[in-house]
């Protein structure tokens, strides 16, 4: 408070030792952070041996040796001086620099964060150099030491001048060091003819082996040497194609203008298939230049694309994008994995277009064979052809084709075509029995309306029409219509999709029909017979008069379309206008239509209408005093509303705020002080905290309570192998299912482990959980072991496991529907203060919302 209250100091600049200190913390910020820069400055020293050896996970001693250049005498002193280095000069060398490291801040940070000690021989001296650092990166000691040419890097305790820091770097030492492994597995597959290994020592324990390849001269073999021969198999090499022109309208590319080779992009990528993908990304690997990165853009792509084809896993993916360095800018942030890129929109193009074309050609196929054809896509007819492709579906049936024993069949193409068969065949049937031509588009309509004035001027060669006729046409058109044998409701307003006149009567054809201005008003006119109704249809009353002084300019200039367009006229005349009900019009009209002299037709026709004005007294003053008291209103309406706790309505939409409101407002106590009002509907709970009303879903309630209790109560059973089966697992990985054994067993896994054994087989399997219909995996290790890499030592179960349990939960829980007693309810609400995660049930359903305060009510 005494420093607040003392005046402003003049502004001066930081002391260089405090300004080392800050900065240093804002290079080196985790364990993997310190790794990479280490590995990055073997890799650019030429070397090809690199070990790497920690001690309790780095907690302790982080050590990079190699057998690269080493760094001569003269050197020494700016070796970990704040930037200093022999990559630059200036800043233009900065878009040429093709090093990992460049700007000379590495082992500096590392000096002002641990202690730190150097080992060194270059080639021109006859022995090594041991060099101490103090925290501002001086040397405090030089000694002589024996080591052949290269580099050696010892960094203890890191983080020890950091205090708070330091403090959680050991509290979560192995998540660090998880992270650590997935940073140095990407080193590891990019770089060729290097050896690169790891191991890590736990107490006075061997040391364990994390990592190691052997120089492999591909980055295939690396691969294999870093996850195993198993994923590589399902693997397949990225295929760079040139950018479709769908996928440059949708990035917004203009084709003409795309470079040439201005990316290069190899690498591997997963297959499609169900079962091959991953279920998290821990093995996705991106590189610009064979830097490692992280481009999310990109990564974001590939795994959308990917999910197009298998949207339940991830796919492994290891891509080394190839572009000119003046086109890539790697000075963003301080680990350099962000990268920013000239035409990014044009590698996205170019990445979504291969890989499409990828899983579409050589991805998504089924292998069957000609018997598995016939009795999947042929059926069981005797009589069906022998055809695999699916032009035989659509052009002819009857055709055969020979087959060989296995062929590739796309399942696009062969849903396509399945589906397109079975219509045409229904097609042809409905055709043969009714004789009916096929649907044809509405526009058919106004296309027959522009024939000759012969063919328009044929309504007076139609004979007449008796109202028997039309009621019988009305009634064979609707049960068309209703069976299906028809085509839209369409055809009662003259498009030609059916014939208007019965086969056996008539043999005008539906073309003439439908162009004719009269069909609509005798298809009108039949229902309005059958409905025995007083009034004429809608579409009598805006026709009828346009017909009657329409019809002879019509017949003059034969033009079908001055008829529409005269009705379109008359109709807009009128508007606003009151109708009403005239008799004896339209005499020419009811005669072709077949009606007898006695009969009237009744239409519409606008009359006048006398308007009145009426006066009203109006006060700007009293206008002024409602506004006035409106507002007034609304400002209490809105203090009120700032007063409430619960804002959120009981909306799907609403339902991430209004589980925030209640896990704000509601704490796990206050559930066993509710009072239990009443059941509702046979499903929710009415229950009752101070002034505020919940309302609380019986069943999702009671679901949620007894999967927790399934979650952290039950022990799964396993089933014992014939024989027991090796996992193949990375280092890292083993290191931590042999960490969490218990977990494991908890889950029905049972292993055995052999320390003698080489990384990737010291575990073998030798039991699996089962129960009932429900079986687990090696995929469901995996997942576990992805899970305790984020979170060790704490309980947690497969997805499938959590399945399992949600549908048994579901299965025991009181239902919807059930009659609660008051104690019932009582228990049901005092269990939702006894879980972690009340506020929905396992498949996502809220157990509880707020109703309403009873304050507010009150007030009102």
């Amino acid at each position: 408070m005494e420093a607040c209250l003392e005046p402003a100091r003049a502004i001066k600049a930081i002391d260089r030792k405090s300004v080392h200190q800050i900065c240093s913390g804002q290079v080196v910020l985790s364990l993997c952070t310190a790794v990479k820069e280490l590995v990055e400055n073997s890799i650019d020293a030429g070397a090809t041996n690199i070990d790497i050896r920690l001690k309790e996970f780095g907690a302790d001693l982080i050590e990079v040796s190699d057998n690269g250049d080493g760094v001569e005498e003269k050197n020494f002193k700016g070796l970990t001086l704040k930037h200093y280095t022999s990559k630059l000069q200036d800043f233009s060398d900065l878009l040429h620099v093709e090093t990992f490291g460049f700007r000379g801040e590495a082992l500096s940070s590392l000096c002002a964060l641990s202690n730190l000690s150097i080992v060194t021989c270059h080639k021109t001296a006859k022995v090594g150099t041991r060099l101490l650092f103090d925290n501002n990166g001086h040397i405090s000691q030089k000694i002589p030491q024996p080591r052949q040419q290269g580099m050696t890097v010892n960094v203890q305790q890191l983080f020890n001048t950091l205090p708070v820091r330091h403090k959680e770097f050991l509290r979560h030492i192995k998540k660090e060091y998880s992270k650590m492994v997935q940073v140095l597995q990407a080193y590891c597959i990019i770089s060729t003819g290097i050896r690169i290994s790891c191991t890590n020592q736990v107490g006075q324990g061997k040391k364990n082996p994390v990592i190691s390849t052997g120089g492999c001269s591909s980055l295939k073999e690396n691969i294999s040497a870093v996850f195993g021969a198993k994923q590589v198999k399902s693997l397949v090499p990225f295929v760079q194609l040139s950018p479709s022109e769908a996928i440059c309208e949708d990035y917004g590319i203009n084709p003409a203008n795309i470079p040439e080779k201005l990316y290069t992009i190899t690498g591997f990528v997963s297959r499609s298939d169900h079962g091959v993908g991953r279920s998290s990304t821990d093995r996705q690997f991106f590189f610009i230049n064979q830097r490692p990165c992280d481009p999310i853009k990109i990564s974001k792509l590939v795994n959308e694309v990917y999910h197009m084809y298998n949207r339940h896993q991830y796919p492994f993916v290891a891509l080394n994008i190839c572009v000119d360095s003046e086109c890539v800018d790697v000075n963003v942030t301080p680990d350099k994995r962000q990268i920013l890129l000239q035409e990014e929109k044009l590698l996205l193009a170019i990445l979504k277009t291969s890989l499409v074309q990828m899983y579409n050609s050589d991805v998504n196929k089924l292998n069957v064979n000609q018997k598995f054809h016939q009795m999947t896509v042929l059926g069981a007819s005797e009589k069906a052809p022998q055809a695999v492709g699916s032009e035989s579906f659509i052009h002819d049936e009857q055709e055969a084709a020979p087959v060989h024993s296995e062929r590739n069949i796309s399942i696009a193409r062969l849903r396509e075509s399945f589906s397109l068969q079975q219509s045409l065949s229904c097609r042809s049937k409905c055709s043969e029995k009714q004789g009916l031509p096929l649907q044809r588009k509405l526009h058919g309509f106004l296309t027959s309306c522009k024939r000759s004035s012969a063919q328009c001027g044929s309504r007076d060669e139609l004979p007449p029409r008796t109202p028997d006729h039309l009621e019988r046409d009305c009634k064979s058109s609707e049960s068309e219509t209703d069976s299906g044998k028809g085509s839209t409701p369409y055809s009662l307003i003259g498009s030609s999709t059916s014939e208007v006149n019965t086969p056996a009567k008539s043999s005008v054809s539906s073309d003439s029909a439908a162009s004719s201005p009269i069909a609509l008003l005798t298809f009108a006119e039949a229902q309005k017979r059958d409905d025995e109704l007083k009034t004429v249809a809608t579409i009598c009353d805006v026709l009828i008069p346009c017909i009657t002084e329409s019809t002879e300019r019509a017949s003059s200039t034969g033009s079908c379309n001055q008829l529409l367009e005269d009705s379109h006229l008359y109709d807009n005349s009128f508007q606003g206008a009151k109708r009403t009900k005239v008799e004896g019009l339209c005499l020419d009209v009811g005669l072709s239509l077949g009606l007898r002299p006695s009969e009237k037709l009744e239409v519409d026709r606008p009359v006048e209408i006398s308007k009145k004005t009426v006066e009203f007294p109006f006060s700007m003053s009293c206008l002024a005093e409602k506004v006035k008291l409106i507002g007034m209103q609304q400002t209490q309406q809105e203090e009120a509303q700032r007063s409430r706790r619960f804002r959120a309505q009981i909306n799907p939409g609403d339902n991430q705020a209004a589980e925030e409101e209640l896990r704000k407002e509601i704490s796990k106590d206050m559930f066993a002080t509710m009072e239990v009002l009443g059941q509702f509907n046979l499903g929710f709970i009415i229950a009752k905290h101070g002034s505020d009303l919940f309302i609380v879903d019986q069943h999702a309630t009671d679901e949620k309570y007894n999967f927790e209790m399934l979650q952290q109560l039950t022990v799964l059973q396993g089933q014992k192998l014939i024989a027991p089966q090796n996992l193949y697992l990375t280092a890292v990985n083993e290191t931590i299912l042999m960490e969490n054994m218990d977990i494991f067993k908890k889950n029905g896994f049972e292993f055995i482990i052999n320390e003698e054994a080489p990384p990737t087989e010291r575990v073998r399997l030798v039991s699996l959980p089962m129960s009932k219909n429900w079986t687990f995996g090696v995929q469901d290790i995996e997942e576990l072991i992805f899970m305790l890499s984020d979170s060790p030592g704490v309980m947690c179960r497969p997805s499938r496991v959590r399945q399992m349990f949600a549908s048994r939960a579901c299965r025991k829980s009181v239902m919807i529907g059930t009659a609660l007693t008051v104690n019932e309810m009582k228990k049901l609400v005092t269990h939702m203060g006894e879980i972690e995660h009340p506020w929905n049930c396992p498949h996502g359903r809220p157990t509880m919302r707020h109703l309403i305060n009873l304050d507010m009510i009150s007030g009102e």
